[in-house]
């Protein structure tokens, strides 16, 4: 997924550094949702050199591109993912602020059918749930 954010960018035009193309790469491999600090600590850990600014002028960049969505879940913390995901749901653990991504057929079924009972056909939504673990220590990461 990372090629894919280098090449969307270069297709907006975008001039992709050396610094960028590390930026975009960690956010293609993220298997999380990281803010840009944790975007920082792990492109520092790959070129010393890219600063906090820099993390935080690149993602500004990537998200008014479209590249990235800005997720923000309550807990003060912006964080990011690639915008060109397939689509999915957020339940957020409002204990440990872990991010649990699901896909639920009768939900996007339901939403459906209520955006045709209020007469309009739905083009995208999104739906963050926040969550207490029924058992301690059963949240995920």
């Amino acid at each position: 997924m990372s090629d894919s954010i280098i090449t969307r960018c270069e297709a907006k035009g975008l001039r992709m550094t050396g610094q960028r193309r590390i930026i975009a790469r960690v956010i293609g491999t993220a298997g999380d949702h990281p803010d840009v600090e944790k975007l920082h600590a792990r492109a520092a850990a790959l070129d010393p050199r890219i600063s906090l600014a820099t993390v935080y002028r690149t993602v500004k960049l990537f998200e008014e591109a479209g590249i990235l969505d800005k997720l923000e879940f309550g807990d003060g913390r912006a964080r990011y993912e690639d915008a060109d995901r397939d689509h999915h749901d957020h339940l957020i653990d409002v204990n440990t602020g872990a991010v649990i991504e699901f896909v639920d057929p009768e939900i996007e079924a339901l939403q459906e059918r209520i955006a045709a009972r209020l007469g309009y056909r739905l083009i995208g939504h999104r739906l963050e749930l926040l969550g207490l673990p029924l058992k301690p220590g059963s949240g995920k990461d």
